[in-house]
């Protein structure tokens, strides 16, 4: 089991590098961050944008790009257009958001001629290295939707377990987050949150996934909270997937993870046909750099 983001790295190098396709690689930080990950041999660049100006970056920020496949691109359309259709033809493994909107990219992932649509839903996985808990955590989905049907819960469920399946992890504890325990018919989140557990005790995501819902975050994270509450939980205190109700519970969690807690991170987008790495410019370095070592280890088993 990996239980901390190091590991992913080690992982990697014991195994044959990954191709990843960078949209608009024209971006110092990701520039960065992608020639260290091909330095350390986890895997094979093919950037894509203004050559000139990538070539630029990498000699005012001393890169090596010796041997580096680059391919023309003058527009931010152009650069999610051939990415997209590298990783679609098996010529490149996954996928990297560079200087461009999301937006952009995304509307090529989901195009229907050559794009990386599936039948499940793009949904945004986070996985966290907390120096207070005792293995990773993974928290979704803090990125993309805002506020999912149970519908679309279940399919975010389906990513994350996807996502968590790399890390080696034998049973996978799922809590559903709720701002209590019981069920309110008023608070929609806990009645999602229990009919998503009595699909996983159906069965609905696997024999190696326990699913618990609704439960609120201490609960989720710690078995002394559920004991001294009364509450019996085979997930509490030893979670690896918190499901959240709405993009803001999410995006509040993750952030005071990052700022308070001074966890590491990494990010991926799940639901495509190849794990996508969608960084923030306020992302640090070694986030960035964490991001494409984790889609790399995505893509691998996906090979």
């Amino acid at each position: 089991m990996i239980k901390n983001l190091s590991d992913i790295i080690n992982e990697l190098k014991l195994n044959e590098k990954v191709k990843l396709a960078v949209a608009a690689a024209q971006d110092e930080e990701v520039l960065c961050a992608v020639v260290e990950a091909m330095n350390m041999n986890i895997i094979e660049p093919i950037l894509i944008g203004k050559i000139d100006k990538i070539k630029e970056i990498a000699k005012n920020l001393n890169l090596n790009l010796n041997n580096v496949n680059m391919i023309e691109a003058s527009t931010y359309e152009g650069c999610a257009q051939i990415a997209v259709k590298l990783v679609s033809s098996k010529k490149a493994d996954f996928l990297m958001k560079g200087i461009l909107d999301t937006s952009i990219l995304l509307k090529e992932v989901l195009n229907k001629d050559y794009g990386l649509r599936t039948d499940s839903l793009l949904s945004h996985v986070m996985i966290y290295d907390i120096p207070s808990y005792h293995k990773l955590l993974m928290l979704t989905d803090g990125g993309m939707n805002i506020n999912p049907s149970y519908e679309h819960k279940e399919k975010i469920v389906e990513n994350a377990i996807k996502a968590c399946k790399p890390l080696k992890i034998e049973n996978i504890k799922v809590a559903a987050l709720a701002a209590k325990e019981k069920v309110d018919s008023k608070m929609q989140a806990t009645v999602d949150a229990k009919k998503l557990q009595e699909s996983s005790e159906n069965k609905r995501f696997g024999e190696n996934v326990i699913l618990e819902g609704p439960l609120a975050l201490d609960l989720a994270i710690s078995s002394e909270s559920a004991r001294i509450k009364g509450i019996e939980s085979k997930v509490s205190g030893d979670v690896d997937i918190l499901l959240v109700p709405t993009i803001e519970v999410g995006n509040g969690i993750g952030k005071s993870l990052t700022y308070f807690a001074g966890a590491k991170s990494a990010g991926v987008v799940m639901g495509a046909k190849a794990p996508i790495v969608l960084v923030s410019r306020a992302d640090t370095h070694e986030s960035k750099l964490y991001s494409i070592a984790y889609g790399a280890l995505i893509a691998m088993l996906e090979k």
